[in-house]
């Protein structure tokens, strides 16, 4: 029995609630998990979770040891990174969780220029469209464009995330485009169902702010399958520019209602203030900063283009204008 790893797969289990996201966070079998927790409940003699067919979670014992295990390891991990990393402290692992349309439509394209600069850092990428939380799910950092999901979070805003509604030219050439917010009711719409907004969508109508109710016939949760239902001349979406702009940028999709842009996001970055590897995080984060402006190339090129509204430029900065600092979400994590 190795202690270690039994403590590891214990912790893992009671950050995210689930034997199976715990076996996938260490990148064992399921089956590893459950022999390691059996073992660690066996030297105590005492059952560490409360199992049901829908959740897990912690018993007393559990509860009672939890805090002492995430330290410990927390303390075995910092001992061994101090000594592998005596000469080159940003060496090592970084577990990052990435939105698709960040990951494929900017970081894929300077992947090749972090490794060259800084060599001893390992990369582990998973994409997905769902806002994480980066305790419970084993993440160092989240690269996300919606607020924090979990508490006791450090949120680093990157650059603005601005959106466009577009159509392919076949599809405006048949059914003509939207004149105002209110005409996009007479037409097919593909929706992004992450949107916190849902079916109700903001627009600026010179200074103030008009909101529409909209019926969409597609609601997905894939950005990118809504562009390739645009590309197809399926309808009128709402996609981010980080998706859009090589297809704006190309002709192969038309903007529509650029006199009414809608609010932007922001691209951040949400990782906890505690983590071990809180100085390669940094450092990905400098790195991007350096390389990316708060408002991107591509926007600028869509504007001079015409696919964007000039506008958005001076209403993010004046709406949604972005800290140079972290914010802080002071508040504690509990175990699941």
């Amino acid at each position: 029995m190795d202690k270690l790893q039994c403590m590891e797969a214990f912790v893992r289990v009671a950050q995210s609630g689930s034997f199976i996201q715990a076996a996938e966070q260490l990148g064992v079998a399921r089956s590893v998990i459950s022999t390691r927790i059996q073992q660690l409940e066996k030297f105590v003699d005492a059952p560490l979770f409360h199992r049901n067919t829908r959740s897990v979670r912690l018993s007393d014992i559990g509860e009672k040891y939890y805090d002492e295990c995430v330290d410990l390891l927390n303390r075995f991990d910092t001992l061994v990174d101090a000594m592998a990393m005596a000469k080159n402290d940003l060496k090592g692992k970084l577990r990052i969780h990435l939105v698709p349309g960040f990951g494929l439509g900017y970081f894929s394209k300077k992947l090749f220029l972090f490794t060259q600069t800084y060599t001893d850092i390992e990369l582990d990428l998973v994409m997905s469209d769902k806002v994480v939380d980066p305790v419970s799910c084993g993440f160092d950092v989240a690269f996300q464009i919606f607020p924090p999901k979990g508490e006791s979070l450090i949120d680093r805003k990157i650059f603005y995330v601005n959106r466009v509604f577009c159509a392919s030219p076949d599809f405006i050439a048949r059914n003509g485009e939207p004149k105002t917010p209110d005409d996009l009711a007479r037409f097919e719409l593909g929706y992004y169902s992450g949107y916190p907004e849902r079916n109700r969508i903001k627009f600026f109508n010179g200074d103030s702010l008009q909101e529409v109710s909209v019926s969409a016939r597609i609601n997905s949760s894939s950005i990118h399958l809504l562009h390739d239902f645009a590309l197809t001349g399926g309808g009128i979406v709402c996609l981010p520019t980080i998706v859009a702009k090589e297809s704006l940028l190309e002709g192969r999709l038309v903007s529509v209602l650029t006199d009414y842009p809608v609010p932007a996001y922001s691209l951040r970055a949400v990782f906890p203030p505690n983590s071990k590897n809180i100085k390669k995080v940094r450092h990905m984060i400098d790195f991007l900063s350096e390389h990316i402006r708060k408002q991107p190339q591509w926007d600028e090129q869509l504007i001079a283009k015409g696919c964007l509204s000039p506008l958005v430029a001076s209403l993010n900065e004046h709406r949604n204008a972005l800290p140079d600092t972290d914010t802080h979400r002071a508040h504690r994590i509990t175990p699941a």
